[in-house]
């Protein structure tokens, strides 16, 4: 028995519940420096062929992934941190894929992420460079702008997060909900 739904065979799936934690298996690992290709090399053209750096090799990876039945699926976000020196930490590589960045929730979950989880690693600092179109957004955010520099060839500025703003945890991971409108939910 074939039972048809008026109005859902072309819509596309849309996730409702994302996950947000430290890179743990291969496949998210592989799904990280995907993205990071995707929107560093392909989409913004600031690195040719790969992105990856000698930070890769002491950063630890966070990643968003979008979930199906309560599992994570695909990697829609990516951060990496990494202590410069005791107590200085830094965030950089921030990325979220394009298809997702209309929630907006991604991106700042996969920083409070990050933040967090160095506070919680004894970071009296937090730092990171922000590309000019993100500094309003890094603002609301509890983050202040240390000054403008060039990186890369691109505006930037080096910015700060306000610690007392992101409390340490300990967790490898978060959730994230996307809210539901009305004309969705199933009674």
């Amino acid at each position: 028995m074939t039972v048809w739904l008026e109005g859902v065979e072309n819509r596309p799936f849309v996730p409702t519940e994302y996950v947000v934690r430290l890179a743990r298996t291969p496949w998210e690992l592989a799904g990280y420096y995907a993205l990071r290709r995707t929107v560093f090399c392909t989409e913004q053209g600031v690195f040719r062929d790969d992105d990856r750096d000698i930070i890769d090799q002491v950063a630890m990876p966070i990643i968003a992934a979008c979930c199906m039945a309560g599992m994570p699926d695909r990697v829609v976000g990516a951060v990496r941190i990494h202590e410069v020196e005791p107590g200085l930490w830094r965030g950089s590589r921030l990325a979220v894929h394009a298809e997702h960045r209309k929630l907006g929730r991604i991106g700042a979950e996969l920083i409070r992420m990050a933040v967090s989880t160095a506070h919680g690693l004894g970071a009296t600092r937090f730092l990171a460079q922000v590309q000019e179109q993100n500094v309003l957004f890094f603002r609301r955010l509890h983050w202040k702008s240390l000054g403008e520099i060039t990186l890369h060839g691109l505006p930037h500025h080096d910015m700060e997060a306000d610690l007392s703003r992101y409390p340490p945890h300990g967790q490898d991971q978060t959730w994230l909900l996307r809210p539901q409108s009305r004309s969705r939910q199933v009674a």
